[in-house]
């Protein structure tokens, strides 16, 4: 992207700024953020919300390391967590409401969205999960705990697939912004 995506403008915050926002408008506390690189611009671009940052000095060695930190951050009162990722624009806090609502039925101890006929992110995932989710290695997220028992995992459609786009090119970030009508500015391509 050459700067980080999490700081890139969308719709005049930064999209970690935007993702920390709906994380909260959906009533999640505490939300925590996990930090790795350019922490400190992060970290100002999330001043004065009620977040909680966690830092991922392992950043490096791929996402399963941000996993870990966020799960191993969690007090033992947390019941569930919902991983939202930051470069996805599109999930609302309607999403987030919707997995809540399917777990707090007891649907599953994992709960994700399907857009469109296609499994997406955030995904909710009970306690009983988060040691499988703190023995994830490598550079992936907890596609291999989803795949592991698809029994426990309870699924709610979506007819927007619009929340399955998500931000790894300035080609998809001009893209984007632009099928949002947002008034963001393009990034800087180093």
């Amino acid at each position: 992207m050459g700067q980080p995506k999490q700081l890139l403008d969308w719709d005049g915050q930064p999209l970690v700024r935007a993702a920390a926002a709906t994380a909260l408008a959906a009533g999640l506390f505490p939300v925590l953020v996990v930090v790795g690189h350019a922490r400190g611009a992060v970290a100002e671009a999330l001043a004065g919300l009620p977040v909680h940052l966690v830092v991922n000095e392992a950043y490096a060695q791929g996402q399963s390391t941000s996993l870990r930190a966020g799960i191993a951050a969690l007090g033992h009162s947390v019941a569930a967590a919902v991983v939202l990722l930051g470069d996805q624009p599109f999930v609302t806090p309607a999403i987030v409401e919707r997995l809540l609502a399917a777990w707090q039925n007891g649907d599953g101890a994992i709960v994700a969205p399907v857009y469109a006929g296609q499994r997406g992110n955030p995904v909710l995932f009970a306690r009983t999960i988060f040691p499988e989710l703190l023995a994830v290695q490598g550079d992936q997220g907890a596609r291999s705990v989803l795949a592991a028992n698809r029994e426990r995992v309870a699924l709610v459609p979506f007819d927007d697939a619009r929340p399955l786009a998500d931000i790894d090119t300035p080609e998809e970030y001009a893209r984007l912004r632009q099928s949002a009508g947002s008034s963001a500015q393009s990034p800087e391509v180093g």
